[in-house]
C-alpha cells in the first residue's frame, strides 16, 4: 500500500497483541514482516490459510476419537532460530557446534511430526496439508543423528568407538592422578607444607595447595597462586608425567569430537536446501496457527474482497480488538458497530454525543481494513472490503509546539496532504472535521473537503458535530448520515451506531451529567438560539421514532420466526401421521399376502395327498382363481380403507362437493354409486347397480373420478382396477388366425373375463376346415376357468362360434 496511517490506527499495537499467540522466534520474524498490501490472490490465500487454521484448532479442541485424520494440536514452542546454523551449512568446510546440531535435530524431529499430522488431514484442511507436504523428509537423517548429541550440547560417548575408548582412558588416567596425589597428601600431612588437604585443577592439570613459604621444600611445577598470595597451586614432580598423558588423551578426545561434528555437519549439509525450506515452513506454520488462535479468542471471521467494478465496504457487529482486549480485562462487554457503504453510497458522516464512540468507530473501520489487507481474520460477524491502495486518516490532536502548529493548523495541514494524495481506491477517515474554528466557517470547509473526496470516488468516513455537515449528508446523493446513540433518560451514550439519520451532540446534557453547576447549565441553555433548540428537539424526536420503529420491526421478525417454527412443526406432525398410515397399509397388505400363502400351501398339500391328481389339479385351479378374486377384493378394501384414513382430516373439515351424476363411494358398500338427485342439504338419492336408495351426506366417503380418470391415492400407493368387459363386447373374434396365435388370444381373453367376473362369453372362430374350432375346444377342455362350452345357437353364429360358460 502507498500509505496506511498505521501509526494513527495503532497497527503496531495490533501486531503486539497478535505476538502473544506466536510461539517461536521464527514465527515472530514472520509477524514482523506482516504489512498491508494489495495483492488480491495472495490475500485470499493468506486468509484461507488462517481460516483453515482456526477451524483446525476448533476441531482439535473438540472431543474426538484417536484415529488417523484427527486434528492434533501442533506445538511450536521452544523451536530455536537456526537461521545462522542453516547459513553455515551453505559454507563448504564450516562445522556446526554440537548444540547447533542438537537443536537442528530437534527441529527436524518436530517438523517430521508436523508433516505426519498435516498429511493425515489434507482432505479436510488442504492448505495446511500442502504446508505439511512442503516439510522435508528426514527419517534417514534423524536415525543417523539419534542420540549422538546430548541435551547439554556434548557429544555422546557412543558417537564413535574411538571416542568411547578415549573417554574410558581419560577416566582411568584421572583416577590414577587422583590416587597419586592422595598418596602425596598423606605422605606430607605432618610436614606443614600443605595449606589444605585437597586436590584441585589449574590450567587443566591436577595440583595441590601448598603454603607459599614452604615452596622450596617440595619439587614440582607452580601453576598459579591464590588471590591473597598465601597459597601456591603446585603440580608434584611425580604426577607430571601422569598429567602429560591426561593432556594428550584430552587433545585426542577433542580431535575425535571435532571429527564427529564435522561428519555430522557434512551429513546435514546434504539436506541443506530441504532444511532451509523446512525452517521457513515451520516459522510460517507457527504464524498461521497464531492467526488461528487469535481468531478463536476474538471470534474473527474471514473477510471477503468485493469486485473492482462493484466496491462494497460492509462490516457487521465489528469490534476494535485492542479495545475489546482492554474491556475483557475489566470484565466489560464491547458494543459492536455495523456499517454498510457501496458504489452508490461511498460517504458516511457520523454525528452524535461527545465520548459516544465516533472516533472508535473510525479507528475500528481503519484497523480492520489494515488487518484484512495483511491477511488477518477480523473480529466481526461479517466483513467485506474493497482492496484499498491507501488508507488516509486524520484522527486525534496533531498539535505541535515545535513546529508552531495549533490544533486547527495541524488538522488542515494533514487534510491538505490527504486531498493531494487521494485516489478512487482510497479509504479516508476524518475525525471532528471542521472543528477547532468558527462553526460556520468550519462547516463550509468541511463540506468542501468531503465533496472533494466524494468526487474522487474514495470511500470516506467522517465524524462531526456541525449542523452544516449534517444537512449536507441528508441532501447530497451518495452520502449517508449516521449517529451514535444517546439515552435521554440516563443522559449517557449507548455507543450504538444508527445509520440513516444524524445525531445530536448532547453537549449540554453530558456536561450536566459530568457535574457542571446548574447555574452554568441554565445560562448555557438560555444562550442557545431558537434554531439550535429546534434542531436539537427535532433530532431527539426523530431518534425516538426510529427507536420505536426498530422495536416494532424486532417484534415482527420474532412473530415471523414463530410462524415459521409452527409451520415446521405442523409439517413434521403431518409427515409423521402419513408415515404411520403407510406402515398400517403395509401391515394390512402383509396380512393379505400371508392369507394367500397359507391357502396356496393348503391347496398344494391337497394335491400331493390326493389320488386323483387331475381332479385335484382342477380343484386347485378353481381355488386359485377364487383366491385371486378374494385377494383382489381384500386389496381393494385395504387401499380404500387406507385412502379413507388419509383423507379423514380433510373430510372432517369440509364436506365433499356433490353433483347429480357424480360417482361416490359410500360407507359399507364396496361398489361405486351414482348420485341420481340431491334431496336436500343432508340427503341424496343414489343408484348402486339396479338398486336405488336414499342416504345421508355423511355416508359419502369420497367423490370418485369418472371412469378413465386416475383415482387419488396416498403417496407411494398405486391402484390398478381389474379389467372390465363391455356387455356388448363380451366376445373375441379369431377368424383367419393361425391355431397357435388364436389359442394365445383366447387364453388371455378368458383370463380377462374371469377377472371381470363375466359368466358367459362367445368365441367367433368361423367354419373353415374345423382346425381352428378343434384347437380352441381342446384349450377350453383344459382351462380351469371354463365350466362348460358348446356350439352357439343359429342366431349367435351356429357352428362358426362357441359359447363358453365360466365358473363362479
Amino acid at each position: 500500500m502507498i500509505a496506511t496511517s498505521a501509526g494513527v490506527l495503532e497497527f503496531e499495537s495490533m501486531r503486539k497483541l497478535l505476538e502473544r499467540y506466536v510461539a517461536s522466534p521464527l514465527g515472530r520474524k514472520g509477524l514482523a514482516a506482516i504489512a498491508p498490501h494489495t495483492d488480491r490472490a495472495r490475500l485470499v490465500e493468506d486468509l484461507e490459510e488462517a481460516a483453515e487454521a482456526a477451524e483446525y484448532l476448533r476441531s482439535a479442541a473438540r472431543p474426538q476419537p484417536a484415529a488417523r485424520g484427527a486434528a492434533i494440536r501442533l506445538d511450536f514452542s521452544s523451536i530455536p532460530d537456526l537461521t545462522e546454523a542453516v547459513h553455515k551449512l551453505r559454507i563448504e568446510g564450516a562445522t556446526l557446534e554440537a548444540r547447533e546440531i542438537f537443536d537442528m535435530a530437534g527441529l527436524l524431529d518436530r517438523a517430521a511430526d508436523a508433516k505426519s499430522i498435516l498429511n493425515a488431514v489434507v482432505g479436510r484442511f488442504p492448505r495446511l496439508g500442502a504446508r505439511g507436504q512442503a516439510l522435508g523428509e528426514f527419517r534417514a537423517l534423524l536415525r543417523d543423528l539419534e542420540g549422538k548429541i546430548l541435551p547439554d550440547g556434548t557429544v555422546a560417548d557412543h558417537a564413535s568407538v574411538a571416542l568411547a575408548r578415549l573417554r574410558r582412558d581419560i577416566e582411568r588416567q584421572k583416577k590414577g592422578i587422583q590416587e597419586s596425589l592422595e598418596r602425596f597428601l598423606k605422605a606430607h600431612h605432618e610436614e606443614g607444607l600443605l595449606q589444605e588437604e585437597f586436590v584441585t585443577i589449574r590450567n587443566e592439570r591436577y595440583v595441590v595447595p601448598v603454603i607459599a613459604g614452604q615452596r622450596r621444600r617440595m619439587d614440582g611445577v607452580i601453576h598459579g597462586a591464590s588471590s591473597s598470595g598465601h597459597t601456591l597451586f603446585v603440580e608434584p614432580l611425580e604426577t607430571i608425567d601422569l598429567n602429560n598423558e591426561l593432556v594428550r588423551l584430552t587433545e585426542e578426545e577433542m580431535r575425535e569430537v571435532h571429527r564427529i561434528l564435522r561428519e555430522l555437519t557434512e551429513r546435514l549439509r546434504d539436506y541443506s536446501d530441504s532444511i532451509r525450506q523446512t525452517l521457513e515452513t515451520m516459522g510460517e506454520l507457527d504464524l498461521i496457527f497464531a492467526k488461528g488462535r487469535f481468531a478463536m479468542d476474538f471470534d474473527c471471521v474471514k473477510p471477503r474482497f468485493s469486485p473492482e467494478n462493484a466496491p462494497r465496504l460492509a462490516i457487521k457487529d465489528a469490534r476494535h480488538p485492542l479495545l475489546e482486549d482492554v474491556l475483557r480485562r475489566r470484565r466489560l462487554a464491547i458494543v459492536p458497530v455495523t456499517i454498510e457503504l457501496d458504489a452508490e453510497h461511498r460517504t458516511l458522516l457520523i454525528s452524535g454525543p461527545n465520548t459516544g464512540g465516533k472516533t472508535v468507530t473510525l479507528k475500528t473501520v481503519g484497523l480492520l481494513v489494515l488487518m484484512a489487507q495483511s491477511g488477518l481474520l477480523v473480529p466481526c460477524a461479517e466483513a467485506e472490503f474493497p482492496i484499498f491502495e491507501q488508507v488516509l486518516a486524520d484522527i486525534g490532536d496533531n498539535q505541535s509546539i515545535q513546529e508552531s502548529l495549533s490544533t486547527f493548523s495541524a488538522h488542515i495541514s494533514h487534510i491538505r496532504d490527504m486531498v493531494q494524495d487521494v485516489t478512487p481506491n482510497s479509504l479516508v477517515l476524518l475525525d471532528e472535521l471542521g472543528a477547532a474554528t468558527d462553526p460556520e466557517e468550519g462547516g463550509a470547509l468541511g463540506i468542501a473537503v468531503i465533496d472533494r473526496f466524494r468526487s474522487t470516488g474514495a470511500f470516506t468516513l467522517a465524524s462531526t458535530h456541525l449542523v452544516a455537515l449534517k444537512i449536507y449528508g441528508a441532501n447530497t446523493p451518495g452520502v449517508r448520515n449516521g449517529s451514535m446513540g444517546f439515552d435521554e433518560d440516563t443522559l449517557e451514550p449507548t455507543y450504538k451506531l444508527l445509520l440513516g439519520l444524524p445525531g445530536k451532540s448532547a453537549g449540554l446534557d453530558i456536561a450536566a451529567r459530568l457535574g457542571m453547576p446548574e447555574a452554568v447549565m441554565k445560562r448555557a441553555r438560555e444562550s442557545m438560539s431558537d434554531r439550535e433548540r429546534d434542531v436539537s428537539r427535532f433530532l431527539s424526536e426523530l431518534h425516538q421514532r426510529l427507536e420505536d420503529a426498530s422495536v416494532l420491526q424486532t417484534a415482527l421478525v420474532e412473530q415471523q420466526a414463530e410462524l415459521a417454527r409452527r409451520e415446521k412443526e405442523l409439517k413434521l406432525e403431518w409427515e409423521k401421521r402419513e408415515s404411520a398410515k403407510l406402515k398400517e397399509l403395509e401391515r394390512r397388505c402383509d396380512l393379505v399376502l400371508e392369507k394367500f400363502e397359507a391357502q396356496a400351501q393348503e391347496t398344494i398339500g391337497q394335491i400331493v395327498e390326493s389320488a386323483d391328481r387331475r381332479k385335484a389339479t382342477e380343484q386347485a385351479q378353481r381355488r386359485v382363481a377364487k383366491t385371486k378374486r378374494e385377494l383382489r377384493e381384500d386389496f381393494e378394501t385395504t387401499v380404500l380403507s387406507t385412502q379413507d384414513d388419509a383423507r379423514q382430516g380433510e373430510l372432517t373439515t369440509r364436506k365433499p362437493r356433490i353433483e347429480e351424476g357424480a360417482r361416490v363411494h359410500l360407507k359399507g358398500i364396496r361398489d361405486a354409486a351414482r348420485v341420481r338427485r340431491i334431496l336436500n342439504e343432508d340427503r341424496i338419492e343414489v343408484e348402486v347397480g339396479f338398486m336405488k336408495m336414499q342416504v345421508p351426506l355423511d355416508d359419502i366417503l369420497e367423490v370418485l373420478p369418472e371412469a378413465g380418470a386416475e383415482a387419488s391415492l396416498p403417496k407411494n400407493v398405486s391402484y390398478k382396477p381389474a379389467p372390465r368387459l363391455n356387455p356388448l363386447e363380451q366376445e373375441i373374434k379369431v377368424i383367419g388366425e393361425r391355431a397357435e396365435e388364436a389359442c394365445t388370444q383366447v387364453e388371455k381373453f378368458l383370463d380377462s373375463a374371469v377377472m371381470a367376473t363375466a359368466s358367459r362369453v362367445r368365441i367367433v372362430h368361423g367354419h373353415g376346415m374345423g382346425v381352428l374350432r378343434k384347437a380352441i375346444w381342446e384349450l377350453l377342455a383344459s382351462n380351469p376357468h371354463v365350466e362348460k362350452f358348446y356350439a352357439a345357437a343359429q342366431h349367435e353364429g351356429g357352428a362358426g362360434a362357441t359359447i363358453v360358460e365360466l365358473k363362479d
